[in-house]
């Protein structure tokens, strides 16, 4: 009923570290976009994989929850916030659907960082040894 409103919760606030994390970076003097020796993916980059990722399940649950008929275009927007029962089994939900699917998204994203890493470090090892030869 309203389990994407922890995905979009999450999204907020990664997306708020982004740029802040992004603005250190560029304070440090680390540039995430255009360097020629990549070394190592910045942290602002992963992190706006991982907003993109919540943005986009968020987007699809919104769009599935309308096609279902459980969000409105009238107040109170969510079919489930207009009896009380209805709106406890909405608050269930959200904390258990929505919650064990922000974290299955945050896995995920740790393993993209995790595999991203082991390919760029496994890329700059192949050019050192090709200079090296």
């Amino acid at each position: 009923m309203a389990c994407f409103i922890v995905s979009a919760a999450e999204a907020a606030v990664v997306s708020a570290v982004e740029k802040s994390v992004e603005k250190k970076e560029l304070q440090e003097g680390i540039e995430s976009r255009g360097a020629e020796n990549v070394t190592k993916i910045p942290m602002s980059t992963k992190l706006k994989w991982l907003y993109n990722m919540l943005l986009g399940g968020t987007i699809l649950l919104i769009f599935e929850h309308v096609w279902h008929g459980e969000i409105v275009p009238w107040f109170p927007f969510l079919t489930a916030m207009s009896n009380p029962e209805d709106a406890m089994e909405m608050l269930k939900e959200i904390a258990t659907v929505g919650v064990s699917m922000a974290v299955s998204i945050n896995v995920v994203w740790v393993i993209v960082c995790k595999v991203a890493d082991s390919l760029v470090n496994r890329a700059v090892k192949d050019d050192a040894r090709k200079n090296i030869a």
